[in-house]
């Protein structure tokens, strides 16, 4: 009876010891996979925000996108704001809480870009910000940087990064799937090229409209793309499904994405690829 209190009261001092020795660990030095739910230190992750474990693209904010995208960059749209149109609970606090920490208002960032000598614009859904949630605003700035480059006769890169729908807006976020897809046609029927690149998660109302409408469609490695999720698949059909089935080599393999592209080749091979798409003029 003694012995086993006190390996008790040694277990219990040992977890303390942990419990202590946690608290001295800063915030914000380490990271979870969400591919391989490996648990890695930020200093093991290369400056594209992949895991060295597995190689997929960790999910990273816009801005941080941004630095090893493009040339040059001149945003769009900076000064639109929800207006809490269902007033939704806490709604605007938590929103607005997220778009500080990502420097950014809502969950995309639209603008006029630039590589090199090749001009177009450019949208980055952030799933830092309600996990690039679909609404208003998002759908907002995204049909304008379709109509910005429908006047200005440019191609659109769009980087897909989303959960689907905002349910914090309701039926005006489902509507955005259609007003963007809108847009998509009338800068189509102008003979102007649309990019998507599908990045983790794609999924929900984003992948069944306008993720899906590009005239090519690239997707980077390792990343979900979808439409429902893994348990809402399974409790409908009641059966087990694949664990790569939403694997962006997966949906490859079935012709829905036209090609995996590492981070680092995103830069040089977008703006091959426009160049050969044009016009840019």
């Amino acid at each position: 009876m003694k012995l086993y209190q006190q390996k008790n009261t040694l277990t219990e001092r040992r977890i303390k010891a942990d419990k202590a020795a946690d608290s001295k660990v800063p915030e914000g030095l380490w990271v979870r996979c969400p591919k391989c739910h490996q648990l890695l230190a930020k200093a093991q992750i290369d400056d594209y925000g992949n895991c060295p474990n597995c190689g997929a693209g960790m999910r990273i904010s816009a801005r941080q996108r941004l630095k090893w995208l493009v040339d040059d960059f001149a945003e769009f749209d900076q000064d639109l704001h929800t207006n809490n149109p269902l007033h939704f609970p806490n709604y605007v606090e938590k929103l607005e809480k997220m778009e500080k920490a990502a420097h950014l208002n809502d969950a995309v960032l639209t603008g006029r870009a630039q590589i090199g000598d090749v001009t177009f614009n450019l949208g980055i859904m952030d799933p830092t910000v309600i996990m690039g949630s679909l609404g208003t605003v998002t759908g907002e700035k995204i049909t304008r940087l379709f109509e910005d480059a429908s006047q200005n006769r440019l191609p659109v890169v769009l980087f897909t990064a989303s959960g689907g729908a905002r349910m914090q807006e309701g039926i005006l976020s489902l509507m955005q799937m259609q007003k963007i897809s809108n847009a998509i046609y009338e800068h189509s029927q102008l003979g102007l090229l649309y990019l998507t690149v599908l990045t983790d998660p794609t999924t929900g109302g984003v992948t069944a409209s306008f993720a899906m409408d590009g005239d090519i469609i690239l997707a980077e490695p390792h990343a979900m793309v979808g439409f429902a999720g893994r348990r809402v698949i399974e409790q409908t059909m009641h059966t087990k499904i694949p664990q790569d089935l939403q694997d962006a080599e997966t949906v490859l393999s079935h012709g829905f994405i036209d090609k995996i592209v590492e981070r680092k080749d995103e830069k040089a091979l977008l703006a091959k690829l426009i160049k050969v798409g044009g016009p840019n003029d």
